[in-house]
């Protein structure tokens, strides 16, 4: 009979190794979160309060998923359909709104608006946290986070419509793990399974947007200062190619 504890180990172990791996191989886990924070003028306090939340929404729902699944009795096969199922409707999700995204970044009456100075005329956001390395950016207040969080704003749709993004997005490798110790009523071997796995998804998201927010500042900086339309329409191309990349080449 296996040893609990060792069996325990094995799984702890196994769901932070999965963990590392299953975040920094999904692109869509940082990428379009670094790009838009870049593009959006958002500083990488904000940044990365953003990636948080998001990453707190995609672990949640697959562990509320996993744990409804085990106590009822619900075959590992089903759940694991109901994961995919919910990560091609997450691609999906992402690459319209990077394409949306795009298209608005490139709409001929925006970029009538920006023949001159972006900034001229524009009111300062209330509360707008603004971090100088990202002044540079150029992000304009019109723009689809105007619905009264302006461009730094939690409260805003790019904000908002990520955090839906990830919480539609699965952990795949986070349900089996869920299962082995919960079909043998060990629920507190459940609970630090999805913690290992939840605590290590956030982490290794906000180290690797992290990295992208600066690495984008430093090989965009020339481009940014063209104007704020290519910055938004590269976050856009950035957002897109991931939800390309996640729905066809399974990243």
């Amino acid at each position: 009979m296996p040893d609990p504890v060792q069996t325990t180990t094995v799984l702890l172990g196994t769901a932070a190794s999965l963990a590392i791996v299953h975040t920094l191989i999904g692109i869509d886990h940082s990428l379009p979160l670094a790009a838009l924070g870049r593009a959006r003028g958002w500083a990488l306090g904000r940044t990365l309060l953003v990636t948080g939340v998001c990453g707190a929404g995609h672990v949640a729902s697959s562990v509320v998923i996993g744990a409804a699944g085990v106590g009822l009795g619900v075959a590992t096969d089903s759940l694991l359909r109901i994961e995919s199922v919910r990560g091609e409707l997450a691609a999906a999700l992402l690459l319209a709104f990077g394409l949306s995204y795009t298209a608005w970044a490139l709409w001929p009456r925006r970029r009538g608006r920006e023949g001159g100075d972006a900034r001229a005329g524009l009111p300062a956001c209330a509360g707008d946290e603004r971090d100088p390395a990202a002044d540079s950016a150029t992000p304009l207040e019109n723009g689809p986070d105007a619905d009264g969080g302006g461009t730094g704003d939690i409260r805003g749709v790019t904000a908002w419509a990520l955090f839906v993004v990830f919480v539609l997005g699965p952990c795949e490798p986070l349900i089996p793990l869920m299962v082995v110790p919960g079909l043998a009523g060990d629920w507190l071997a459940v609970a630090a399974v999805a913690g290992v796995f939840g605590l290590l998804t956030i982490a290794v998201m906000l180290a690797a947007v992290a990295a992208a927010w600066h690495g984008i500042g430093w090989i965009g900086q020339s481009a940014r200062h063209r104007g704020g339309q290519l910055a938004h329409a590269a976050a856009g191309l950035v957002v897109t190619a991931s939800g390309a990349a996640v729905l066809w080449l399974g990243l």
